[in-house]
């Protein structure tokens, strides 16, 4: 038995994409940054499917080669095979999206460091782990990156094991080209046929476009070409043909393309052709790899690659299976399928990275509470920022980098502790509203056009509280409704995740039905909150009848966390055993309850920092182990 279905080889980059659509790359002023190369995009994009996917490649020892690391490990790609270089860069590829038939592209992939693998990165032991290797045609450009292909392959028919070639033809890529050409994707070489045609007999599966066809097989009459691929090897052929779909030749060449093997096609709207082929060799070894007949992996390919002709990037346009499953049910309801508001939220909240089953809080974003505590204490405003730095630490001492943790912190007034709690690992919450407002209005820093959210890195999560409540006068309720429903679709543009906190009770009278009706208006409007934060209802049906309201309007949602309120811990104690029944609450995000006592010292200078963190420390380990005693006691819902 392997514990790998697919091992990928060669080309690792960086992404850099045009942000403004319809204009010359020259004109780009900001991009979007994404894993890239063939090879590395077939690996995600399988792996989004559920195949067991790895990569073979080398990155720099910099910024972007961890970012191509990390990145694959949160798609859970295995990296066993992601070499670090130390002396070369991590290839970089910048483009852009000029219209439906024009998409730029430089790239920068001097002496970079995918270009350097050689035969001693390919470990035996790592290819037999693999059901099938994959490899891509840029990598037989260059003699040694060629030997560590040929390397890899010929280890894998020996062990039995299936292997596959995506032509990837680049023209520029093996110097036919000048840098300004690396959108070309034909340009006529014998050098480049010979080279290929070497290398056919070792593969079951050869899948290109027409043009690589075209230079697999020396000929521009794509039949012909087919029929030159043949006589030199048995594998499968799977000609893409483009909008006309693809076809699947097992035997011989027949005397017309339409009567090879098809699948189901999903005519949509061409938006960005890039990264189409990985997409679509993505779906292709779903199927292949887990025994489908072809006109099926056809399908899945046809429908992958539909997706990434119709979204940004490579791929983040990817389907997750479960996105995959929903699209082949539903159908095309728009063919510009990024246009799509329900199918948008299943591809965002199906390809969500990193998992959150438990969540343990320490909320410090307060700023009017922590402005009266100063203020009472007489204490320069100032010193909040520093005493936030020591709520970090506390946090911090209790992870003790353990999963499951997280902090609630602003940017005003917690700036500096935002930056010192970059890349920690903690789940990081970052409240916009402005403190205490009815009807609700934002921090300034979020600006008027909500435009602030750009500046966020994106682990953070965008959290507002919102006091609302369903009998409010309907003018108020449509100002509120109308400004989380902006937040929520420029959280959305900025790849932000967002969480909806609402607390009725300080603004009306509740009952067991209230927070669910609430909860099914913000669903009804829009918006889809990867998280909720509810206040510590009292009552079981109460939060058996929101958890339902959350599952019916999204089955996909993180889940709830119960909020504090500052109430004493023998009462949180006895709100976190009911919440906890339900699976659907994960945590709970409390503040004061931790750092208030702590706060009206360390204000007023009568204990010091060690002694202001031991404290929060404390509160914060026994409020955690209250948590997880009530979950471990099971939930119902």
């Amino acid at each position: 038995m392997t514990s790998l279905d697919l091992i990928t080889i060669g080309r690792s980059s960086v992404d850099l994409y045009g942000v403004q659509v319809g204009g010359r790359l020259e004109d780009m002023a900001s991009f979007n940054k994404y894993i890239g190369g063939s090879p590395t995009n077939i690996a995600a994009g399988t792996a989004r499917l559920g195949l067991r996917s790895a990569l073979l490649t080398r990155v720099g020892d910099e910024h972007m080669g961890r970012f191509i690391r990390e990145q694959l490990v949160r798609e859970g790609v295995d990296v066993r095979g992601v070499k670090t270089d130390p002396e070369r860069l991590t290839a970089l590829v910048i483009l852009g999206i000029r219209d439906q038939d024009q998409f730029p592209l430089i790239f920068y992939r001097e002496n970079c460091a995918d270009m350097a693998l050689c035969e001693d990165d390919v470990d035996p032991a790592f290819i037999a782990d693999a059901r099938c290797v994959c490899a891509t045609g840029t990598h037989l450009s260059h003699p040694n990156t060629e030997k560590a292909v040929l390397k890899a392959l010929g280890l894998a028919r020996e062990n039995g094991a299936k292997t596959a070639l995506d032509i990837d033809y680049r023209p520029n890529l093996w110097g036919l080209a000048g840098h300004g050409a690396g959108e070309s994707r034909y340009i006529e070489s014998r050098a480049v046929t010979a080279k290929l045609q070497s290398t056919l007999p070792l593969f079951d599966l050869i899948v290109g476009t027409e043009e690589e066809f075209h230079i697999a097989g020396g000929s521009t009459d794509t039949l012909e070409a087919l029929r030159a691929v043949r006589r030199i090897t048995p594998a499968t052929l799977v000609c893409k043909r483009g909008p006309m779909g693809a076809v699947v030749f097992e035997g011989e060449i027949p005397d017309s393309l339409d009567a090879g093997q098809k699948g189901q096609g999903f005519p949509i709207e061409v938006f960005n052709v890039l990264g189409a082929g990985d997409g679509f060799m993505s779906g292709l070894l779903k199927g292949w790899l887990t025994g489908e007949d072809w006109p099926t992996s056809l399908k899945y390919a046809n429908a992958c690659g539909a997706f990434a002709v119709s979204r940004h990037g490579c791929t983040p346009a990817y389907p997750s299976w479960e996105e995959l499953q929903y699209f082949f049910e539903r159908g095309i309801r728009n063919k510009a399928l990024r246009k799509d508001a329900a199918l948008e939220q299943v591809h965002w909240s199906t390809n969500r990275k990193t998992d959150w089953p438990v969540m343990r809080v320490f909320a410090f974003d307060h700023r009017m509470q922590l402005e009266a505590m100063a203020e009472e204490a007489g204490a320069a405003p100032e010193r909040i920022g520093a005493f936030k730095e020591l709520c970090l630490k506390a946090a911090q001492q209790v992870a003790a980098g353990g999963s499951g943790y997280g902090i609630l912190c602003d940017g005003r007034l917690g700036r500096d502790t935002l930056y010192r709690a970059a890349g920690s690992g903690l789940w990081i919450g970052r409240p916009v509203e402005w403190p205490g407002s009815r009807p609700l209005t934002l921090e300034a820093e979020i600006g008027p056009d909500f435009g602030g959210l750009c500046e966020w890195p994106v682990e953070h999560v965008v959290k507002v509280l919102c006091f609302y409540h369903p009998d409010d006068p309907p003018e108020l309720r449509a100002n509120q409704e109308e400004t989380v429903a902006r937040l929520f679709a420029a959280a959305r543009r900025n790849r932000l995740e967002m969480l909806l906190e609402v607390i009725p009770s300080k603004v009306g009278p509740t009952d067991d039905d209230t927070v669910a009706k609430i909860i099914d208006r913000f669903y009804e409007i829009g918006v889809y909150p990867d998280w909720w934060k509810l206040e510590p209802m009292k009552t079981e049906a109460s939060w058996a009848n929101a958890c339902e309201a959350v599952r019916r309007n999204d089955p996909y949602a993180r889940g709830i966390v119960v909020l504090g309120l500052d109430a004493p811990a023998a009462e949180l104690e006895e709100s976190f055993a009911l919440a906890a029944g339900f699976d659907l609450v994960k945590g709970f995000a409390v503040g004061r309850t931790i750092f208030g006592d702590a706060a009206r010292g360390w204000l007023a200078g009568t204990i010091t920092d060690a002694e202001a963190v031991a404290e929060m420390a404390g509160r914060y380990s026994s409020l955690c182990a209250v948590w997880d005693k009530a979950r471990a006691k099971g939930g119902k819902a």
